[in-house]
């Protein structure tokens, strides 16, 4: 068991000391998103709103094709490619990496790997489910591929992506300061009570 962990935390320092290095020229770029995602100042989360309205704002008056908008968008990451590592250095100096930046652009890509490492090891579970119980594959399958297309019916697609891309840059900062935690402990509380309450009115 040990060795098996051992071996795990090997593999798990090569991966992100190999990411680290794919992203050593987006490193300054990354410890300031790292900072606007986790809410270090107050103003963050609003301007993390007002620019992803503004972003669907355009594309809402612009009303390009599905085409048009995925060559776009693979044209910005390929020009960000080019430019961040060029530009990065002069903007906000390399000179003054320290130590604590060092350690917390290694955290970052540590939990980079980590996330991806979840996101194989769920895609593993549900092939192995596929494999093991097909009855049950079938089934959820079928269920939230259908529940799924049953809110793209209800809602319309730019305002769906609108709300999941603002979810999901809002979700760091709502995990840094505890506000899921403390929502979840909410309605815990209120599912216990609704339970204790009926097993009042059985009794």
């Amino acid at each position: 068991m040990a060795e098996g962990d051992n071996r795990s935390s090997n593999l798990l320092a090569v991966e992100t000391a190999s990411l680290e290095e794919q992203l050593q020229g987006w490193g300054e770029v990354m410890l300031m998103a790292d900072k606007v995602l986790r809410w270090e100042r107050a103003w963050f989360p609003p301007a993390i709103m007002g620019v992803v309205s503004l972003l669907f704002l355009i594309i809402y008056y612009l009303d390009p094709s599905v085409l048009s908008g995925v060559s776009c968008f693979v044209m910005f990451l390929c020009q960000a490619d080019y430019l961040v590592p060029i530009l990065a250095p002069r903007i906000f100096g390399s000179n003054k990496w320290t130590t604590e930046q060092q350690q917390r652009f290694h955290e970052i890509c540590s939990n980079l790997v980590k996330t991806r490492r979840r996101a194989v090891g769920w895609w593993k579970r549900l092939f192995s489910l596929k494999e093991e119980k097909p009855k049950m594959y079938f089934m959820t399958m079928i269920i939230s591929l259908a529940a799924v297309a049953w809110v793209g019916q209800q809602v319309h697609n730019l305002l769906l992506t609108y709300l999941i891309v603002t979810f999901v840059l809002l979700l760091p900062g709502l995990n840094q300061h505890g506000i899921i935690l403390k929502y979840i402990g909410m309605a815990k509380r209120e599912i216990n009570k609704l339970l204790k309450q009926k097993e009042k009115k059985n009794e």
